[in-house]
């Protein structure tokens, strides 16, 4: 029988085009999507009926779900030949705080009918915990030390458990996201408030990736992501946190952040704060330019950055 035929006849013309689904649909979703729409069908999960309008206007289908209720999830199954997951796991939750129920929703839906050709998971790089500054290749242990990292690693194994069915299945390691458009994308505010960091020999490593280069990395895997690989989705950069806010803040024309030793951090900053304060890491970057094939437009978060910085005034 012809591919493209079924018992019933040959599909719809609608039906024999990829049809690419994108679950979490925010920032880099939509940058994502840009690069979809006009050569494929698109959709995405939205929870948000309001935000209906908004998808469609960017060429997005809009499918009102949520991955918290899944009764509502019906119309996922069998509608997608490749899916972009970039939905995060629930806040803290009383009771189950280490799973993430809505993966788990998500692939239960999809397994009623046909199953896509290729799921894609934006993970986080928080998955290795701390890793005192070295190196890390995607073939480490996880050692995850944070509530939200330990759900991660949770939907990591439900994705995982899908690929074992046929579905070609990517997980992308994602540290910090920035670019100037992105809400809260900059350190800017955090400048402005003046919020410290560590001293030197306190100090940790951190990683960054620009919101347009993950979109395309996001793409990429799509297509292309070999089956039940972990991708580090991360620049060329290797500053500590302290080195890069001194960094931009010269960019900005804004003072730099006062430094402080880490046990008068303890005591002075948020515990969410502290956590990305506590973790040290360098991610290796030789699997997202040898197998997703990506060129990074933004090789560093100075390149990312200047944009911003010729737009501002060098004064506050």
């Amino acid at each position: 029988m012809p591919s493209n035929q079924t018992p019933l006849g040959a599909l719809p013309a609608r039906f024999r085009k990829e049809r690419v689904l994108i679950i979490g649909c925010g920032d880099v979703g939509q940058r994502s999507a840009k690069q979809w729409v006009g050569r494929t069908r698109v959709a995405a999960l939205t929870s948000s009926p309001e935000k209906a309008t908004s998808f469609r206007a960017q060429g997005i289908v809009p499918l009102v779900g949520n991955l918290d209720a899944p009764e509502t999830l019906q119309r996922l199954s069998g509608w997608a030949t490749r899916i972009l997951h970039l939905a995060p796991p629930p806040a803290d939750r009383v009771g189950g705080w280490s799973t993430d129920p809505r993966t788990l929703n998500l692939v239960r839906a999809l397994q009623k009918r046909s199953l896509p050709k290729s799921l894609v998971y934006g993970s986080t790089s928080g998955v290795y915990g701390d890793c005192g500054g070295a190196w890390v290749p995607e073939t480490q242990t996880v050692q995850p030390h944070t509530p939200r990292a330990i759900r991660r690693v949770d939907a990591e194994r439900i994705v995982r458990f899908l690929g074992k069915t046929g579905v070609r299945t990517s997980i992308l390691r994602i540290p910090g996201i920035y670019a100037v458009d992105r809400p809260s994308g900059t350190p800017r505010d955090r400048l402005l408030k003046g919020t410290p960091v560590l001293v030197a020999h306190d100090d940790v490593y951190t990683n960054h990736i620009h919101a347009d280069d993950l979109a395309r990395a996001c793409v990429a895997a799509v297509w292309r992501g070999k089956p039940q690989r972990v991708v580090h989705v991360t620049d060329d950069t290797h500053l500590k946190m302290g080195d890069y806010f001194d960094m931009a803040a010269d960019l900005m024309g804004l003072p730099r952040p006062p430094r402080v030793q880490r046990t008068q951090a303890q005591e002075t900053l948020p515990l969410m704060l502290l956590s990305f304060m506590s973790e040290s890491r360098r991610l290796q970057n030789q699997r997202l330019k040898s197998e997703l094939k990506i060129r990074l437009h933004y090789p560093t978060v100075r390149e990312g950055l200047l944009p911003l910085a010729a737009k501002l005034p060098k004064t506050i």
